[in-house]
């Protein structure tokens, strides 16, 4: 009995380490900021600094124009709360981009030192980038990769690097005119990586890219695109953290993956952001003809998040699995969901939500499932479970449902649950505290979904959810 007490003190004590580093905002040095109403001049400034080809300074204005004409998304509430001109939208930090995490400045390497990600990159990826702020400071890949045609660079480095590659998606599978936050992220992006295998590829270990805001009252942009040929296969996963901050930040990200025609494309995001930051997330993936499309989506942290991982099912045979997970414990609302779109023949779709509301959370699935005529013989089947600790808490479930294909199957399952006092009491009177018994009862609840993930983000996905549940100040 000793060893594994003594385990979990040790997973405690290393993971409270970085929970009380990341509880507090510092300041570090930067060597441009931008701020302020966003205009055409300061978009010019950043495609300047950026050294970017006349093509996405172009995208980027038309985009802000986009902003300015689109009317606020009814389909979310709270988000009036954002003063865009008191954000910061570029920051570039004082610091070059390397290849060893030696060569990072000792304060910002204590962060990442703190979060495991050298040890965990040494383990288990293939390679990875992170993202400090407005800018990559870190990116590394694998000589094998490298020497198979693999690309895995900066999104700025790719798009001065391989312009033609990058025109064909960027902004092409979520396009800006969708919506006002889709607008502001053309226009304002910075940092994110370009992954690119090359046909017939399998990549057998995750590409990682990590995303760090550091200071408050900043907008955080970065976009990603992750690009899969024919026959290849790739697995990306997208981390985010931030300190407690003394005002709140906003993060407007964006995702976009395509699959070519029998390629897999798989991405998994965890984000623990912390309780001052509002997130925003676009995603979307297309799947050409017997490709697929997979997202697991771990919503930890945050004040407020909106992200809805789509997929459009351009091909025959092509399919795609969707997972979220929403964790709202304390103040906090959570507005997620998934959509798929079909259009292929022949096209399945399988979406699971899994919800846990506490201490007043507030969770709410909101997901879309299209059927278009033509898209013959179409599956598709949601599943959205939540459950509820207490009465202060709620869960809202708004599925929509389009289906203008008489041969398509769409079928929708949701089921909503109390935590079981008895469970409970069972699990105290074995000897574990109220804490530890519910973030056990909640690991369990996700224990299907945990089978999905790498075995180092399990690890840390459950550290994050015991730490949720631990008295530790108020930790957010």
């Amino acid at each position: 009995m000793g060893k594994p007490v003594e385990l979990r003190e040790e997973i405690f004590k290393s993971t409270e380490a970085a929970v009380e580093l990341l509880g507090y905002e510092r300041p570090f040095r930067s060597q441009v900021e931008l701020k302020g109403k966003i205009t055409r001049d300061m978009i010019e400034e950043i495609s300047r600094i950026k050294k970017e080809p006349e093509w996405m300074t172009r995208l980027r204005l038309r985009s802000l124009e986009f902003f300015y004409k689109l009317p606020m998304p009814k389909w979310v509430r709270g988000i009036e709360s954002i003063d865009l001109e008191e954000l910061v939208f570029y920051v570039k930090p004082d610091v070059e981009m390397v290849r060893d995490w030696d060569d990072l400045p000792p304060e910002i390497r204590e962060y990442y030192d703190k979060l495991g990600l050298p040890d965990i990159e040494k383990k288990a990826l293939a390679g990875l980038t992170t993202v400090f702020e407005s800018e990559t400071i870190y990116a590394k890949v694998k000589r094998h990769l490298e020497e198979k045609g693999v690309i895995v660079l900066p999104m700025e480095v790719a798009v001065s690097k391989y312009p033609d590659l990058v025109k064909e998606y960027f902004l092409r599978v979520f396009p800006f005119t969708e919506h006002k936050f889709a607008a502001l992220h053309g226009a304002l992006w910075s940092g994110g990586v370009f992954v690119y295998v090359p046909p017939g590829v399998k990549v057998r270990e995750p590409i990682e890219s990590f995303f760090l805001i550091g200071r408050s009252a900043e907008g955080q942009f970065e976009h990603s695109l992750i690009v899969a040929g024919e026959g290849a296969e790739i697995t990306w996963i997208e981390g985010c953290s931030a300190p407690r901050l003394s005002r709140y930040s906003f993060h407007d990200g964006m995702v976009e993956a395509y699959a070519h025609r029998n390629a897999f494309v798989k991405i998994v995001t965890l984000q623990n952001w912390s309780r001052d930051v509002i997130n925003f997330n676009n995603k979307r993936g297309i799947a050409e003809d017997h490709a697929r499309v997979d997202w697991v989506e771990g919503s930890i942290g945050s004040k407020m998040t909106y992200v809805y991982p789509s997929t459009i099912l351009k091909g025959d045979y092509s399919s795609t699995r969707n997972t979220v997970i929403q964790l709202a414990k304390g103040p906090v609302l959570k507005d997620t969901g998934s959509k798929a779109i079909h259009v292929g023949r022949m096209t399945k779709s399988k979406i699971i939500n899994k919800s846990i509301s506490a201490d007043g959370g507030v969770n709410t699935y909101r997901g879309i499932i299209r059927v278009v005529k033509g898209a013959k013989y179409a599956t598709s089947n949601v599943e959205c479970e939540a459950m509820i600790f207490d009465s202060k808490s709620q869960a809202f479930t708004y599925p929509h449902n389009q289906v203008d294909e008489p041969t398509a199957t769409v079928s929708h399952e949701a089921r909503t649950g109390r935590l079981s006092e008895a469970q409970l009491f069972y699990l105290q009177s074995r000897g574990l505290e109220e804490d530890e018994a519910k973030s056990l009862i909640v690991l369990g609840f996700l224990d299907e979904i945990m089978v999905d993930l790498p075995f180092e983000y399990v690890n840390v996905l459950s550290k994050v959810i015991q730490l949720e549940f631990k008295k530790i100040g108020g930790y957010g």
